[in-house]
């Protein structure tokens, strides 16, 4: 198996990536939800630019990933599944160092995730009560 470089192998690995996720029975309904009316093509463009920058310091992406994420009902399992899928992908596609490294930066933009999904659960926005 070949490493992943270039936007080529990116595309790839993020299509490959996202069937699964689209099929899967926990994490699918929640990226179905919250795709608009079921249109993918934005998304997985947003994402080949994500990790193209990501990888190769290309300035493809420009935005705040977390922010999509605030809302969502998600917690500590479908990071887990999403993880899981990611990893077993990669594994399926592609061996080397920039897909091991998209494993490391994938699990620690999940930890990452769920910390801050935590705090702001946990401490809802100030109200002026007056």
């Amino acid at each position: 198996m070949k490493d992943i470089f270039n936007k080529a192998d990116v595309k790839f690995f993020v299509d490959a990536f996202y069937t699964e996720v689209r099929k899967d029975q926990l994490i699918g309904p929640v990226f179905a939800a919250a795709i608009p009316n079921g249109n993918w093509i934005p998304h997985l463009e947003r994402m080949y630019s994500f990790w193209n920058t990501v990888l190769f310091g290309a300035r493809d992406y420009q935005g705040n990933p977390f922010s999509k994420h605030r809302s969502l009902p998600i917690e500590k399992r479908h990071f887990d599944r999403w993880l899981e899928l990611l990893n077993n992908t990669l594994d399926q596609h592609f061996s080397g160092e920039k897909a091991e490294e998209i494993k490391t930066r994938a699990e620690k933009m999940g930890l990452l995730f769920q910390s801050k999904l935590e705090h702001i659960r946990k401490n809802p926005p100030f109200k002026n009560i007056l």
